[in-house]
């Protein structure tokens, strides 16, 4: 049973795991404000506030809750769009109305709930950063140009370069913009007992569950279901970088350990969903998912990383490009999971790039994604792994193309050559993200833009005209 407060209510009844919050927000609770609409996490509509009582600091994180199962909710503060309300509108709400950023309202409090997480999460002032919290908001009347002038206004009106951390819900509390009983939440959530977990060794095992919610919802609302506890971690330990399956997207991103690995993975990583999916969905849950495009396989892929399979019995590595057997295939066995992913990292930073083409740039699914790291020795290629998604039934890694371009002199025609192989081990099918003959030309031009990146002292564009 998950107990948790919702605004400022105690919630203690027993509720089925698999429920999402928007169904027990709005059927159960009555609490309509947080909107239903396109229920798969692209909208915002359904945006709330998710706060932890952490180190002692409280953390609000903005979250989708048509994607947030009842189950993982236990211990926490939900914030609906009721919970910011008061006699009057507050200061943000002011300015939201003042700047022309509400027109038909149903996309309002999602809007609401994502400034107040950037409100209380936000180093400084940004206009950059505040625009970045919103960007998973849709609206369909005011053509954002009022929202933006409302984002503007906002940071001119509150410094929270002069805001600690430790001291933000009091800050926000005091400028109007928290109500007060936001400064008795983190004793009332001491007071929660610990979740006791009575699963069936049948239960579902999940973990962030943002895509296995878009397609299962109705199904998954009464089943037996086990949330995955283990804790994220990155760590690196003898070169190389261990990472638990259970750490989010955005705790990989926001890592020092990756940014010095990868120092392009604080914009590179932006294209790969919003913020809020970010936020809550587990990198073993997106590999596992074993979409052809997924974004994560594909990186990882690339930089030739290795999974730990755990069972109740058993331990096995297995190399990841191993992994995927089929379409939607894994070798993974029935009462096996993800435990973590490592990859080697002998230099830092490590030569990689990461490439994405969709239709549109940001919260869209690729058409072809592309990934590759490499070493070099002299003037020679000591390693180099490369992956792409979107032009066969599984994530792929480019074996052949690999292994000719390995220990050879780096010269213009080796990698015209190894465009040629790579167009041999790809298949891609024709659909709504592209004709075949497109995705074949975009797996040349995204070959050709890592090495522009990776070997600038070596090639250029002209080399391949």
């Amino acid at each position: 049973m998950a107990e948790f407060l919702l605004n400022e209510q105690s919630i203690t009844q027993g509720l089925s795991a698999g429920m999402v919050l928007l169904d027990f927000l709005r059927t159960e609770q009555k609490l309509t404000g947080t909107r239903e609409a396109c229920r798969e996490g692209d909208c915002g509509a359904c945006l709330v506030l998710s706060g932890q009582f952490i180190n002692g600091i409280m953390h609000y994180q903005p979250v989708n809750s048509c994607l947030l199962p009842i189950g993982l909710v236990h211990g926490r503060h939900i914030v609906s769009i009721e919970g910011l309300n008061g006699s009057q509108l507050n200061p943000v709400q002011q300015i939201l109305v003042q700047q022309g950023a509400i027109q038909c309202g149903f996309c309002t409090s999602g809007l609401l709930m994502a400034i107040t997480a950037y409100l209380l999460n936000a180093p400084n002032s940004s206009r950059v950063l505040a625009q970045d919290a919103v960007s998973a908001n849709l609206c369909r009347c005011t053509g954002y140009a009022g929202i933006k002038r409302a984002l503007k206004k906002i940071c001119q009106s509150f410094d929270l370069s002069q805001s600690r951390p430790a001291e933000r819900v009091a800050n926000l509390i005091q400028w109007g913009i928290l109500p007060a009983y936001f400064a008795d939440i983190p004793q009332r959530l001491a007071a929660l007992p610990e979740q006791v977990c009575l699963t069936e060794h049948t239960a579902i095992q999940v973990a962030g569950g943002t895509d296995l919610f878009v397609q299962q919802a109705e199904q998954l609302a009464w089943q037996n279901l086990s949330f995955i506890k283990q804790p994220e971690s990155i760590f690196i330990e003898q070169q190389q970088c261990i990472i638990s399956a259970t750490t989010r997207i955005e705790t990989l991103r926001q890592s020092e350990y990756m940014q010095a690995l990868y120092p392009q993975i604080v914009d590179d990583f932006k294209l790969i969903c919003s913020l809020p999916i970010r936020q809550q969905a587990s990198i073993g849950g997106n590999i596992a998912n074993a979409s052809p495009i997924g974004d994560l396989s594909v990186f990882f892929l690339a930089l030739d990383a290795e999974l730990a399979l755990c069972s109740p019995t058993t331990k096995r590595k297995l190399a990841l490009r191993n992994f995927f057997n089929s379409y939607k295939q894994l070798d993974l066995q029935a009462d096996e999971l993800i435990s973590n992913i490592c990859f080697h990292c002998p230099e830092q930073p490590l030569r990689i790039s990461f490439e994405k083409v969709s239709k549109r740039t940001h919260l869209d699914i690729a058409s072809v994604n592309s990934a590759m790291s490499l070493m070099l020795h002299e003037t020679s290629f000591k390693q180099i792994h490369i992956a792409v998604g979107g032009v066969a039934a599984i994530p792929l890694y480019l074996e052949k193309t690999c292994a000719f371009l390995a220990d050879k002199k780096i010269t213009s025609l080796l990698l015209q050559q190894a465009l040629d192989i790579a167009q041999t081990e790809i298949s891609p099918l024709s659909d709504i993200r592209g004709s075949a003959k497109y995705k074949r030309l975009l797996v040349r031009q995204l070959l050709i833009a890592h090495w522009l990146k990776l070997l600038p002292d070596y090639v250029s564009w002209e080399d391949f005209l």
